[in-house]
């Protein structure tokens, strides 16, 4: 039995990052949701956050962690880890929200959600369309996996691309075994569970 404990890979922990130091407050058209988003993925967390017990455990127990590029996930892992080394790769970054053309004028949760449907839909302007996050999601499954086999694995990215990771890792056999939502700072843990038929992913 030892043996067999042995040989199978460490869990994977997901996680989102915490809150962005972002206004939300304003109305906006849909080209000022643009600028809005690009600025967003230039924004660190807002200040006098820190990270759940329970997530710095995660961090802590992980052989390997890993982080998107984006300055709130790099801050994120570095107040989960304590600034620990963990590597970042843009392979794990958020999925793009490109607006429709919607008249009129909206809060930015509100044009996160138009813009997401819409992505899903098809529309792409220009950027990342969803075939081609597809692919990258199953790239970045690919990493985690691997990662996996050399011991537990830690991720600090975003609430949309973790949710198209959640796919990926059950067709490979990964069981989610604690989901902890969405909210900023949660986490999910997933186990190498080829054989349980069972349908948390």
């Amino acid at each position: 039995m030892t043996d067999d404990r042995r040989n199978q890979p460490g869990y994977i922990t997901i996680a989102r990052h915490g809150e962005p130091d972002a206004d939300r407050r304003e109305l906006l058209t849909w080209r000022d949701y643009e600028r809005w988003w690009a600025n967003y993925d230039l924004a660190g967390l807002k200040p006098g956050q820190t990270a759940p017990d329970c997530l710095r455990e995660q961090a802590r127990q992980a052989d390997t962690v890993f982080a998107s590029t984006l300055p709130r996930a790099i801050e994120t892992a570095r107040a989960a880890t304590g600034g620990d080394d963990f590597i970042t790769d843009p392979v794990f970054v958020e999925a793009p929200l490109p607006p429709p053309g919607f008249p009129g004028k909206f809060r930015s949760k509100t044009w996160g959600v138009y813009a997401r449907c819409a992505w899903w839909l098809g529309l792409s302007r220009d950027k990342e369309t969803r075939p081609e996050a597809e692919a990258r999601a199953a790239l970045a499954a690919e990493q985690l996996v691997r990662a996996a086999q050399e011991g537990s694995v830690a991720l600090f990215a975003h609430g949309w691309f973790n949710r198209m990771l959640r796919p990926e890792l059950k067709s490979r056999g990964w069981t989610c075994v604690r989901d902890g939502g969405d909210d900023y700072w949660s986490w999910r843990r997933y186990e190498f569970k080829a054989m349980s038929g069972r349908d948390d992913g």
